[in-house]
């Protein structure tokens, strides 16, 4: 199983419009160490630009040596700053002789890329398979999270107001989604996910 690493976002920083630069690295065994350092550093840096919504690293398992770098921005244009800027572009020519191709990336609207196939041979899922995980993930979200507010917005009325209060669920469950479930979940029901159909 591959290793995982995740910056989570601040509360309410998530929003549906979010979108998922999604980086693929194939890096030389003998330079994964240094890659390690670099990413650390890479990571930061992204943090610092505007729309920035949390990191996922997806390390590869023993016997592989690619990278799934997942960052979540507020919008596309968000994310094309950072992928255009001179700090990434320094950064990547600092460590190119470490990789065994040139870095391959691609902004995935909302939550698409949890079903992008992780082979170009292998189809998308059913359309019902995609609605069946998200709705599994998001309905037992929306008993659980609003009681959990409920003291808070006790305690606070002004977050409690209607249209206030929903928003905060919101992005609470977008971010649980987004950031923390459906990474695993996907991972874990991909052989029956990405299943061709009979037939």
């Amino acid at each position: 199983m591959s290793d995982e690493t995740t910056s989570r976002p601040a509360p309410g920083k998530v929003s549906a419009e979010s979108v998922t630069l999604h980086i693929e690295q194939r890096v030389r065994p003998d330079a994964v160490v240094r890659y390690e350092e670099w990413l650390r550093v890479i990571a930061a840096k992204a943090a610092e630009y505007p729309g920035h919504q949390g990191v996922h690293i997806i390390r590869p398992p023993a016997g592989h040596n690619e990278y799934s770098i997942l960052i979540r921005f507020a919008s596309a244009a968000d994310a094309e700053r950072w992928t255009n800027s001179t700090d990434r572009r320094d950064l990547l020519a600092g460590i190119a002789d470490a990789f065994e191709r040139d870095d391959q990336f691609r902004i995935e609207p909302g939550i698409e890329f949890w079903f992008t196939p992780p082979s170009p041979a292998q189809k998308k899922p059913a359309p019902w398979k995609q609605w069946l995980i998200t709705t599994s993930v998001i309905w037992p979200l929306t008993m659980l999270i609003p009681p959990l507010f409920k003291p808070l917005f006790a305690a606070v009325p002004i977050l409690g107001v209607w249209g206030i209060s929903h928003g905060i669920i919101a992005a609470t469950i977008v971010a649980l989604v987004v950031f923390l479930i459906m990474p695993r979940y996907v991972h874990a029901v991909s052989r029956w996910l990405f299943k061709p159909a009979k037939g």
